[in-house]
């Protein structure tokens, strides 16, 4: 599959500071969401595969989890 075709599929996803913005996008679709998000001052905004945000929000969530129990031990 070339990467025009790639281009055409649902399975991009748009990043923000603020989490996985929208998924199962087209990347014009993607990148449209884009930039009415940096219109709306939204920050840390990329484009990624659905795949790869999943794992990139999963990765995140643990990282809260495990913060979250290191500062209730603290207590």
């Amino acid at each position: 599959m070339s990467m025009s075709e790639e281009l055409h599929e649902r399975r991009w996803s748009v990043l923000s500071e603020r989490g996985c913005e929208a998924s199962k996008l087209v990347y014009d679709e993607a990148a449209q969401l884009v930039e009415r998000l940096k219109g709306e001052k939204i920050h840390g905004l990329c484009i990624i595969t659905d795949e790869a945000a999943r794992r990139a929000v999963h990765q995140d969530e643990a990282h809260r989890v495990s913060t979250r129990a290191v500062r209730a031990q603290r207590r």
